[in-house]
């Protein structure tokens, strides 16, 4: 029997329908992959075993889960810095930045975004620039929601250089494990020029992301507030 013409209506509806799944089941960001296809192919072959294809079935979800990775709206005012992750603002003060952020030994405004493992956890870019230093350093795994996490725990810091030739302010953010990660991506290099709200990293199960900004900078934000990666203003630069 030949198959009747599809319509442009009908056309049109599949494709709104499409679009309304891809806004509500967010992609999966690509270091996920193999924690979804591992379980999922055990549950498939373990089909006719239900006590393997369920708790298989549920550990893919719970990593799909995880791993996602939803599209953001970064805003498009001069000078905003946005959250680098989705978390709950667990610091707003000032401290001395890190030694290897290279930014000096005078006191910076501080802002800490903890993420819990129900949060996205993938990082995106607080502002444009140009990353001037990426520097990994072991440590301890202590809650990320302590003070000390920020120089106790493994951690990757990232220095960017603001500005359109990156003669602007200097900030620094750090990807700070915590108590059930393992493991922190970061995909730049020195040199890179960097979007604001692009996806930079990735840590894993659980941690904590710090901001250091120039003294003067206008902070938007207060503890305990929620905040959206990529489009929550934290605060503006000098």
């Amino acid at each position: 029997m030949a198959r009747r013409p599809a319509r442009p209506d009908d056309r049109a509806g599949l494709g709104h329908v499409i679009d309304l799944i891809r806004e509500t089941v967010p992609p999966l960001h690509p270091a996920g992959v193999p924690f979804v296809a591992a379980p999922a192919a055990a549950a498939l072959l373990g089909r006719r075993h239900p006590w393997i294809a369920r708790p298989a079935w549920a550990l893919a979800g719970a990593s799909a889960l995880f791993f996602r990775h939803p599209s953001r709206v970064p805003p498009t005012d001069d000078g905003v810095v946005v959250a680098p992750a989705d978390g709950t603002i667990a610091l707003v003060d000032e401290a001395v930045p890190l030694p290897e952020l290279g930014l000096g030994d005078e006191p910076m405004q501080r802002i800490a975004t903890f993420l819990s493992v129900f949060d996205v956890h993938v990082q995106r870019v607080p502002i444009t620039g140009r990353v001037e230093s990426v520097t990994h350093t072991p440590g301890a795994f202590l809650s990320a929601d302590l003070p000390a996490a920020s120089s106790e725990n493994e951690r990757t810091a990232m220095t960017l250089a603001t500005g359109a030739d990156g003669a602007g302010p200097r900030i620094g953010v750090v990807q700070i494990a915590g108590l059930l990660a393992r493991r922190i991506v970061t995909d730049p290099v020195v040199g890179d020029r960097l979007s604001l709200g692009d996806t930079y990293g990735l840590i894993r199960f659980g941690s904590r992301v710090d901001l250091y900004l120039p003294a003067g900078s206008d902070v938007r934000v207060t503890l305990g507030q929620r905040a959206v990666g990529a489009e929550t203003v934290l605060a503006r630069l000098p």
